[in-house]
């Protein structure tokens, strides 16, 4: 299943890049050929937006469950159909974790469109890159050599860390952070002692916050990172992800996610774009000194359930569902 998934990305990858290049008319075909930009809002949607009430009904169970959490929290949401957005201590600073992985491959893709880098380009799997924790490639043969987009594919749905230290290696960290100040964040950093997955603290930590991620993953939607198709086949990754906990649980069927977890020295994240019949929208849930990861991924997993709720089809829900916001999932 996997490498029908990573196969149907990779063909998706080369038709979508192969049709950048030829671009004018060739691309403006391809477009309209079933790969629109990624943020292409449905505007003839037959379902309605939230209303006044529903929305303010849903921030307000969003932050007195934020408010009660034994830890620190941060979050930040966006309607993508109204524009609408509420956030609760959006900028304040957390460790990134995983979440430093979704920077990282706007900043490859960038590099991809100076024609720096391509995807097919192919980097071997050395014994200073191996890395432990999330990922299958901790057990590849070293020399193995991968490309850019099964690295990417990896890095991505699979939260590979050795996947990550290969693309950093190539790339290097200098170039990172430039290309994270160019591409917008201002607070979101990276290190090499930030990329340690040691349990405790670190000398030079990675930071990011809520609204800059919440902010990176609207450029993506809009297909105004780096360019559309880059950004439509980053959301295409994200979409990928295997994980099926805090953002992805209860997901309801037929809702699609694009999104990226986050579990490194006592904070735990997801932020993504949801996609429901009332209308896309962003969240990006950060916590920190959890408790505890169990605690932290249901409190996240809480606090997408609530969301869920009223962008379901279900008018009644914001009137009935105020004693339902108290009960724990």
């Amino acid at each position: 299943m996997k490498k029908r998934a990573l196969a149907a990305l990779l063909l998706l990858a080369a038709a979508m890049w192969g049709a950048y290049l030829l671009g004018g008319a060739a691309g403006r075909r391809f477009s309209s050929a079933g790969f629109p930009p990624s943020g292409a809002v449905q505007a003839d949607s037959p379902e309605a937006p939230l209303s006044d009430l529903e929305w303010d009904a849903m921030i307000s169970a969003l932050s007195k469950a934020s408010i009660a959490y034994p830890g620190r929290v941060g979050i930040y949401l966006k309607d993508l159909r109204t524009g609408r957005t509420w956030a609760y201590q959006p900028d304040r600073l957390f460790p990134s974790a995983s979440l430093i992985k979704v920077p990282i491959m706007a900043a490859v893709f960038d590099k991809i469109a100076r024609g720096e880098m391509s995807l097919e380009a192919r980097i071997r799997l050395t014994g200073k890159d191996r890395r432990g924790g999330s990922g299958s490639l901790k057990w590849a043969r070293e020399g193995t050599s991968l490309s850019v987009m099964e690295l990417l594919y990896k890095m991505i749905t699979e939260s590979d860390n050795t996947a990550a230290q290969m693309i950093i290696d190539h790339v290097g960290y200098s170039y990172l952070e430039h290309a994270f100040r160019k591409i917008g964040m201002v607070y979101t950093n990276i290190t090499p002692e930030g990329m340690s997955l040691t349990s405790g603290r670190v000398a030079r930590e990675n930071y990011t916050t809520p609204r800059e991620m919440a902010l990176l993953l609207d450029r993506i939607y809009a297909g105004a990172m780096i360019d559309s198709g880059s950004s439509q086949l980053m959301l295409d990754l994200m979409k990928h992800n295997k994980g099926r906990t805090r953002l992805r649980k209860g997901l309801p069927i037929g809702w699609e996610i694009g999104h990226k977890t986050g579990l490194l020295r006592r904070s735990c994240h997801d932020v993504g774009v949801v996609f429901s019949p009332r209308g896309d929208y962003i969240i990006a849930v950060l916590t920190g000194d959890v408790p505890s990861y169990a605690s932290a991924k249901t409190f996240i997993a809480r606090m997408a359930k609530l969301t869920y709720g009223y962008y379901n089809i279900d008018a009644s829900y914001a009137s009935a569902g105020r004693s339902r916001n108290s009960d724990s999932i």
